[in-house]
């Protein structure tokens, strides 16, 4: 019987540290196949390439077993490409990240971590998005843990079509990451949590006397309930999400319904 196929991919880039971490710990699962953007792709969100050639070259990441592409486009065009025309069979499992950087609350719309791994879901193939709270990591150890534990998860039991699961790991040291128990001290098992960005564009000139924008943002929480995934990740506690694309808002379907424009003709 064959191993488990799983396609990795990130939206930091082919040469980032936490993908490589994530290839070292999905190697003891299974199979492994990189396909990632060949520069940093943050904050992507969903975008795919439709104007112009996607080009890929294979990568040397210096890990026995695993073959690694460099794509041109965005972490879901990796992710579509590679189920659709690279890979020899359908992958069990899509993986993406380890994110530098958690991705909870409204940084799931903007996130290229969550959006390849939502890929795999549209094309039929349960995905996890794996994230670490930190933008400079001293060791990827709790979370390569982490992504292990949960992907051999998933491989048993499977997931309802349509769903990934949003990984968010904090930053500490493994000695002091709770054990791993759903729904105990370890591991969470949350609610998308509501935020926004307190975004300001700071407007410069640069030396040709050009007007230019830099965005600057703050992250806000604006209203909890209990064991969100914001709130779950301050507490040092890994936050699991399950989560699906219907954007549906039935409470305000409801109210809308009884407006006159919606009314049968008299």
């Amino acid at each position: 019987m064959s191993r488990p196929l799983i396609l990795l991919s990130n939206d930091d880039g082919i040469q980032a540290a936490g993908l490589k971490a994530l290839a070292e710990a999905m190697r003891e699962v299974g199979e492994v196949v990189v396909i990632a953007p060949e520069v940093e792709r943050s904050a992507m969100g969903h975008a795919i390439t439709i104007s112009d050639p996607l080009r890929v070259k294979e990568v040397d990441l210096g890990l026995d077993g695993v073959s690694a592409y460099a794509c041109s486009g965005t972490p879901a065009d990796c992710v579509k490409l590679g189920l659709l025309s690279m890979l020899s069979r359908k992958p069990d499992l899509v993986v993406s990240g380890i994110n530098h950087g958690g991705n909870t609350g409204v940084s799931v719309i903007y996130s290229g971590t969550v959006s390849a791994a939502a890929e795999g879901t549209i094309l039929g193939v349960p995905g996890l998005a794996v994230s670490v709270d930190a933008r400079e990591v001293s060791s990827f150890e709790p979370t390569q843990a982490v992504a292990y534990h949960v992907a051999r998860g998933v491989l048993d039991h499977g997931l309802p079509s349509g769903t990934l699961l949003n990984i968010n790991v904090p930053a500490l040291p493994v000695e002091q990451l709770p054990a791993g128990t759903m729904n105990g001290q370890g591991y969470v098992l949350t609610v998308h949590g509501k935020s926004d960005w307190q975004d300001h564009f700071d407007r410069r000139v640069d030396p040709n006397n050009r007007v230019y924008y830099w965005l600057s943002a703050r992250k806000r929480v604006v209203s909890e309930v209990p064991e969100t995934d914001e709130e779950t990740l301050k507490a040092g506690r890994v936050s699991i999400t399950p989560l699906h694309y219907n954007l549906t808002d039935y409470k305000a379907r409801k109210t809308i319904a009884s407006w006159d424009l919606f009314s049968k003709p008299k």
